[in-house]
């Protein structure tokens, strides 16, 4: 039976692995074209971070070329357990993709506002009557997921997807997305021309308080401006401190932004032109391009994957096979984690120490 230590030494071999591959896949993002199929793949995989769409589509690329699976990619990837629930089994040999998963833990206090007072609780330990309880990620550990084409037994159901003309925007979107817009105190307003708005095809005025789209383009073009600027909205306002103040990567953000929420409509994206990965990733003092790549992808995931649970329209599958309940009991935990420096108090963990556990 191995010891702590050499459970502790596989445990790390394994992250050190997931995460020279994640950024060996981070890095082969240099151009425009290959972070708009990136963004095409995270908008089936929605349900999934921006890391582990890019773990799950370059492990699965490379059983394609290994003749484990029939298709190029995936289609719908759950845990061993999960798809057991689903009925179904995963067949012998088949290698799952290993991921990021995060591990959390309970933490309680009688001072919910004071950040010192927050305690963690042991595995078994109950709190204190008058205690109040979080749970925050406290670290991270390797898990695996399978495709179904890697599983047999009872048949996946497959929900229709949204078919659309040229040119032609969803039922509901345009009135989904402006609902959204609206929620953040701006007044949506549609223009006749772009020369109402500097030769643009919108514009977000956050003086004004008013999000402008010309009206002499297509349904669908003009719905996916208004996700640009409500990406820009939610993403880029004077008073939010998470924006990056970098105009060039600001937009990048609103365009990807808006090809995933198309992307997850079905809407055609061909006509998205995003600008070179290698040109806007390096701009941002004392980051390295991948750590900007990462953060930037994750941001535009987590945007999008918002705005598309609120919206009543159809939609593709986010990657998750249909049935499939979160709530599915997991593995237990049986190996050690790399810890994070998680403050119980905050909506998100600080970063993980050990650059490995990044954005899982």
């Amino acid at each position: 039976m191995a010891t702590t230590e050499e459970a502790r030494a596989a445990r790390d071999a394994k992250l050190d692995a997931l995460h020279e591959q994640l950024t060996d896949a981070v890095e082969s993002l240099v151009s425009g074209e290959d972070w708009k199929q990136a963004l095409e793949f995270a908008a089936r995989f929605r349900a999934r971070s921006f890391n582990n769409t890019l773990l799950i589509f370059v492990q699965h690329q490379a059983a394609f070329e290994a003749g484990r699976v029939p298709e190029p990619e995936p289609s719908y990837v759950a845990g061993f357990k999960q798809w057991q629930a689903l009925g179904r089994q995963v067949e012998k040999g088949q290698s799952g993709y290993m991921i990021l998963a995060p591990v959390t833990g309970r933490f309680a206090s009688f001072t919910p506002k004071v950040a010192e007072s927050w305690r963690k609780l042991s595995r078994f330990e109950k709190p204190k009557p008058g205690e109040a309880v979080r749970s925050r990620m406290v670290g991270v550990r390797s898990a695996y997921v399978w495709d179904v084409s890697q599983t047999a037994g009872d048949p996946i159901s497959t929900p229709p997807s949204p078919r659309l003309l040229e040119g032609e925007a969803p039922d509901g979107l345009w009135e989904g997305i402006a609902a959204q817009v609206e929620a953040q105190g701006f007044t949506v307003m549609r223009v006749p021309h772009e020369g109402m708005i500097h030769g643009a095809n919108g514009l977000t005025d956050f003086g004004a308080s008013t999000v402008a789209v010309r009206e002499n383009m297509p349904d669908a073009a003009q719905v996916k401006t208004l996700v640009h600027e409500l990406a820009h909205v939610l993403l880029h306002g004077p008073d939010n401190p998470d924006a990056t103040g970098h105009r060039g990567i600001g937009e990048v953000e609103a365009d990807s932004v808006a090809l995933m929420v198309a992307a997850a409509h079905g809407m055609d994206t061909s006509d998205y032109t995003v600008p070179y990965v290698s040109g806007w990733a390096a701009t941002v003092p004392e980051k390295s391009p991948v750590e900007v790549i990462q953060a930037t992808g994750e941001r535009v995931r987590k945007t999008a994957a918002a705005i598309l649970d609120q919206l009543p329209t159809p939609q593709i599958s986010n990657g998750d096979p249909p049935g499939l309940s979160r709530d599915t009991p997991a593995k237990k935990q049986t190996e050690p984690v790399v810890e994070a420096d998680a403050d119980p108090l905050t909506e998100e963990p600080r970063r993980p120490v050990g650059s490995s556990a990044r954005g899982l």
